[in-house]
């Protein structure tokens, strides 16, 4: 009977081991995100990510090599989510949700959380060629994500089709950065609503009437 107990055990540790580690490394990347987005890449001290996860610069880095690595998988993380709201809504919805809350905002699950990622990763491509070069391979999904959604709108015919896709694709990721600039220099968002608008505008097909 023992032996039967020992199995049936045995049989649920992976399982049970799986689940722990996924959500011990949630618990790290959602607290890691507001310390970077408090304090910064380099203000992110080890003594204030163990502070805002929980848990010990052990626990932490068992999962994560070090705090680049660590900084690249929240960055990864986030993108990722940035590209499932483009995918349903499009970048410009991206757009509406970063200057929904203000930088630094902690808590919660409200999309505009990733602001704080976004401001650091633009900050560190400008300065840290070395960071370039990693995030460069992970860059390509939102691109990918913003490419796909345009497609789709061209085929339901709601696209512009004076203009090349690679092109609109191009120009709301560079209207993207424009806005994370904005942000990152604190400059006012609450005004900036009919600004989107217009861009969204600007992509749209316009049926002519008559």
């Amino acid at each position: 009977m023992h032996g039967t107990v020992g199995c049936c055990h045995d049989r649920l540790v992976p399982r049970v081991s799986q689940d722990h580690l996924a959500a011990r490394r949630r618990q790290i990347l959602d607290g890691s995100r507001a310390c970077f987005a408090r304090f910064g890449y380099e203000g992110a001290t080890v003594r204030r990510l163990e502070e805002a996860t929980g848990l010990s610069r052990g626990a932490i880095f068992h999962h994560f090599r070090d705090k680049e690595s660590l900084f690249l998988a929240l960055a990864e993380d986030d993108a990722h989510r940035m590209a499932e709201v483009v995918a349903e809504q499009g970048l410009v919805q991206v757009m509406r949700d970063l200057i929904s809350a203000p930088p630094g905002r902690e808590g919660g699950e409200h999309p505009a959380d990733w602001l704080g990622t976004r401001l650091e990763v633009s900050r560190r491509l400008r300065t840290d060629p070395d960071f370039r070069a990693r995030w460069a391979e992970r860059s390509e999904q939102l691109t990918n994500a913003t490419r796909e959604r345009l497609k789709r709108q061209r085929d339901a015919g709601n696209l512009r089709d004076d203009v090349d896709v690679e092109v609109l694709t191009s120009f709301l990721e560079l209207v993207l950065e424009g806005l994370v600039s904005h942000l990152a220099m604190g400059l006012p968002a609450d005004d900036l609503e009919p600004v989107l608008d217009l861009v969204e505008e600007s992509v749209r097909r316009h049926r002519r009437h008559g």
